[in-house]
């Protein structure tokens, strides 16, 4: 067994913990109430159109900037009015809203309007801005301003995640018009103005984030002076930290639920949701070693699910069968591929004229659950002939590897163990897959255009009984292509202080709006 682990990777865990360390006398100072959390990586990019890493950068955004409504806080998806007075679907592809008054930007920027809504809504949307989540502006025609704080969201047909996924998620952020021209027309982590219930204040690379109360902010006052964001990318050094007394609230691993229920640290509360989040094994069609869909095919026979799963999870997450998570329109009841064959695998190995198997590699994020996943991929593989060498990096250089835009890695990925964060709505899972993904989130660099096809007709149909089905084909394309074996939607776990009421979506994505005290 090969584990090659980045010297980057060991230093991002040395100075997570010693940045918590750091932070902890400034939480004990008694004139002000800081916040402290985890967050798996450093912040990448906090302009809207341009977020590096959900869980990072899409906390934060959350917490700068406003939308015209957003996610509850609670264990249902829910949305409720945010900067928006009033907002009503007209018809299937109206949607008119009217702005509160006196929403404030930072930085003295003035007040908001119609015009910051119509300018971030179709910046996102724009072709020539090049964003990543173009698509969930996909079906937007313009936005048709009617009064200073009023206007009128015209789409160019009915689009089903507008009020799901789009306006109550980072899409749905509002930029100042004025801060972000003023900045060029795009910007990275120096936000040039926000207008939500935090101020970006501070920002330490890989050390912290600092987050202060914008005292300016249209709605409730939140009770924390400042939140303190510290990358610690290993979950076992985040929860030592927390037992210290160095953080407030932090993810936990799958792996450590069993002790952690039953011997919870003092004053700490452990709460467990179901989450859309999936995980998967992928495979780089485009190189060399895989693309003879038989190799590929050898490779999804030659993977035992369920093992995977009670190794790297302990059996606490269901096995899935697709990237859409039980629940949601178009969950598939079944793999097309139940279970391991390894006398199939051996069978199309041979058929591909690589009878005897060869050498390959395992891309994977440094955490302690996915290298575990992968060794026992290692050994299924050994088993047909497949010899893979495991490449573990830490979240900064892992998260370039299939990023054409940061070099030329993409082109040595072959077999990749993957999680991609998803929505309730499952255009938000199939859309990374699509041929305009290739070489941003698309790191199988699949291209279908069928699939692409059916994309687009399921974000139009409006009734769930007709869309459900072109989600299952989508499915089974991905499947049926050799590139995906589906392996688990997560348990998602977080612990916090008894002295604190978390804010947090139904699968435990967190919500510093919805951070109160006890």
């Amino acid at each position: 067994m090969t584990i090659r682990t980045t010297r980057r990777a060991t230093l991002a865990v040395t100075a997570g913990l010693a940045a918590a360390t750091a932070a902890a006398p400034a939480a004990r100072t008694q004139d002000r109430r800081i916040l402290r959390i985890r967050s798996y990586m450093d912040v990448a990019n906090l302009d809207p159109a341009f977020l590096r890493t959900r869980e990072t950068d899409g906390v934060i955004a959350d917490a700068i900037y406003s939308r015209l409504i957003n996610y509850k806080s609670g264990t249902r998806w829910e949305w409720e009015l945010d900067a928006a007075e009033s907002i009503e679907q007209v018809d299937a592809t109206h949607v008119a809203f009217t702005l509160k008054q006196g929403i404030a930007w930072t930085d003295g920027f003035g007040e908001m309007t119609a015009e910051d809504v119509k300018y971030s809504f179709e910046r996102m949307a724009s072709e020539e801005l090049g964003s990543p989540y173009q698509s969930d502006w996909a079906a937007l025609d313009h936005v048709e301003i009617t009064g200073a704080r009023s206007g009128v969201i015209v789409l160019s047909r009915p689009f089903a995640p507008l009020f799901t996924t789009t306006l109550p998620w980072s899409a749905g952020s509002i930029v100042s018009k004025a801060a972000v021209e003023q900045a060029g027309g795009k910007f990275e982590a120096q936000v040039p103005a926000s207008s939500g219930m935090f101020a970006l204040k501070e920002w330490l690379p890989n050390q912290r984030i600092v987050l202060a109360r914008n005292e300016h902010y249209y709605g409730e006052r939140t009770p924390f002076d400042e939140v303190h964001i510290i990358p610690i990318g290993d979950d076992k050094t985040a929860e030592l930290a927390f037992e210290a007394g160095e953080l407030d609230y932090t993810n936990v691993a799958v792996s450590s639920l069993p002790e952690l229920r039953a011997n919870p640290p003092a004053g700490g509360v452990l709460q467990v949701r179901p989450s859309e989040t999936y995980y998967w094994v992928g495979i780089n069609v485009e190189h060399e070693k895989f693309q003879d869909i038989r190799v590929r095919q050898a490779v999804q026979h030659a993977l035992d699910v369920d093992e995977i799963i009670e190794a790297a999870f302990f059996s606490e997450t269901p096995r899935a069968t697709g990237i859409v998570a039980p629940g949601l329109i178009g969950h598939r009841d079944a793999n097309l591929i139940e279970g391991r064959d390894v006398v199939k695998s051996k069978a199309l190995l041979a058929e591909a004229g690589v009878p005897d198997g060869f050498e390959t590699t395992i891309t994977v994020l440094n955490q302690t659950d996915r290298v575990t996943a992968t060794q026992v991929m290692q050994s299924h593989l050994a088993e047909v002939g497949i010899r893979a060498e495991i490449l573990a990096y830490e979240s900064g250089d892992y998260w370039s590897q299939g990023q054409e835009a940061d070099g030329d890695d993409w082109k040595k990925l072959q077999i990749m163990f993957l999680r991609y964060a998803s929505a309730p709505d499952p255009s938000w899972a199939t859309v990374w897959f699509t041929c305009a993904q290739v070489g941003i989130w698309n790191w199988e660099r699949w291209c279908n255009a069928e699939f692409d096809s059916l994309h687009e007709q399921a974000a139009s149909e409006m009734d769930a009984a007709k869309r459900h089905p072109l989600y299952v084909r989508m499915q089974d394309l991905m499947e049926l292509s050799g590139a995906y074996t589906f392996v688990t939607h997560e348990a998602t776990a977080v612990l916090y202080r008894d002295t604190i009421v978390p804010g947090n979506r139904p699968n435990n994505d967190t919500i510093l709006r919805g951070f109160r005290l006890t």
